[in-house]
C-alpha cells in the first residue's frame, strides 16, 4: 500500500512540474509581443480575450534589449508571437527563430506593412523596422495582428477580436488625420530633420518632411558615427538651416549637443519618443499618446 502511495505522489509532482513549468511544443493561449509599441497595439486589439506578455520594459532600447529566463519559457509556450521581424530585436530574434523552429506561430508584422528600405549610410538598402511612425501602416498591423491571432490562438472569442481591431483601427484614422493637420502649421521649408539614427523615415513619407541626416548614419544605435560622419553632417544642418536634432529619450544625447555646438546655426535638441514607450502613467505611455507627443514635439521644435 505504501507502495503505490509513493508512486501515485510521485506521479502527481511530475505532472505539477510539467503544469507549472511549460513544456516544448506544448501551446497556451498567452500571447508574447517583443516590442512594447507592438505590445501596446496587440492588447488593444486581444482586450480581454487572452494575455499579453510585453518583453521590452518602458523606455528600452529595442535594438540591445533581451529576455529573461522566463520570457524564454513563456515563448516556448506561447499561443503566438508578434514581432517587428525586419531586423529590430537584434538581440531577441535568435530566440523568435529558435521557437517558431519548435513548431510556436510567430507573425513578423513589418513584413506585411510595405517597408521601405535605407536610402543611406551604413543600413543602405536594409529594411527600414521603424514602421510605426507611419499611423497608416500601423493600419495594415491591425489588419495582419487580428488575423493571426483569430487564426492561431486557441479558444479566442474572434468576434470580440475583430470588434477590439475595428475600434483600434478608428482610433488609428483618428490620429492620422489630426497629426497631418497640424503639421501644416509648419512652413515647407521647415519640415527638415535630424535624429540620433536613422528611425523618421516613414514618418518624413507619410508626412512630407525630408530627412537631412542623423548624429548615427545607421538604422541601429549599436553603431557608432565616425569623426569624418559628423563632419558632414555639420555641413548638411549649416546648409539646411536645421533648426533642430531629434532625439530619442532613451538613448544618450551627447554627440548631439556636440553637433549643435560644432554647426553655425542654432540647433536645439528636442526629445522624441522614438523607439520605445514610457512608463503607465507618462505622457507617452501608449502608442497613441507617444505619437500624440512626438507630433507636439516636432511642431515646436521646428515652428
Amino acid at each position: 500500500m505504501r507502495r503505490w502511495t509513493l508512486v501515485w505522489a510521485t506521479a502527481l509532482i511530475a505532472a505539477l512540474v510539467t503544469a507549472c513549468s511549460g513544456s516544448s511544443g506544448q501551446q497556451n493561449g498567452e500571447i508574447v509581443v517583443t516590442t512594447n509599441i507592438l505590445g501596446d497595439v496587440v492588447r488593444n486589439v486581444v482586450g480581454d480575450a487572452a494575455e499579453v506578455r510585453v518583453l521590452m520594459q518602458p523606455n528600452a532600447d529595442p535594438h540591445s534589449f533581451g529576455v529573461s529566463a522566463q520570457d524564454a519559457v513563456a515563448m516556448s509556450s506561447a499561443g503566438l508571437i508578434v514581432y517587428n521581424g525586419l531586423g529590430l530585436e537584434e538581440n531577441v530574434i535568435r530566440n523568435v527563430e529558435g521557437v517558431a523552429e519548435e513548431g510556436v506561430p510567430t507573425l513578423a508584422v513589418g513584413d506585411h506593412v510595405d517597408p521601405i528600405r535605407y536610402a543611406e549610410g551604413e543600413s543602405s538598402g536594409a529594411p527600414d523596422p521603424h514602421f510605426w511612425h507611419d499611423p497608416e501602416r500601423m493600419i495594415a498591423a491591425v489588419d495582419v495582428i487580428e488575423k493571426a491571432i483569430v487564426r492561431d490562438v486557441g479558444g479566442i472569442d474572434a468576434a470580440a477580436v475583430s470588434r477590439n481591431a475595428e475600434d483600434y483601427r478608428a482610433e488609428l484614422r483618428d490620429l492620422d488625420a489630426t497629426m497631418a493637420e497640424e503639421f501644416r502649421t509648419i512652413p515647407v521649408e521647415r519640415r527638415k530633420l535630424v535624429t540620433n539614427h536613422h528611425v523618421l523615415g516613414y514618418f518624413a513619407q507619410r508626412f512630407g518632411f525630408t530627412v537631412i541626416g542623423a548624429v548615427v548614419p545607421s538604422g541601429t544605435t549599436l553603431a557608432a558615427p565616425s569623426a569624418s560622419d559628423l563632419d558632414s553632417l555639420v555641413g548638411a544642418i549649416e546648409t539646411a538651416r536645421v533648426p533642430a536634432i531629434f532625439v530619442d529619450s532613451s538613448q544618450p544625447e551627447r554627440l548631439a549637443r556636440v553637433l549643435a555646438e560644432d554647426a553655425d546655426v542654432d540647433v536645439r535638441i528636442v526629445q522624441l519618443h522614438s523607439e520605445s514607450l514610457s512608463p503607465p502613467g507618462t505622457r507617452a505611455a501608449t502608442y497613441l499618446d507617444m505619437m500624440r507627443a512626438n507630433a507636439d514635439a516636432i511642431v515646436t521644435g521646428l515652428r
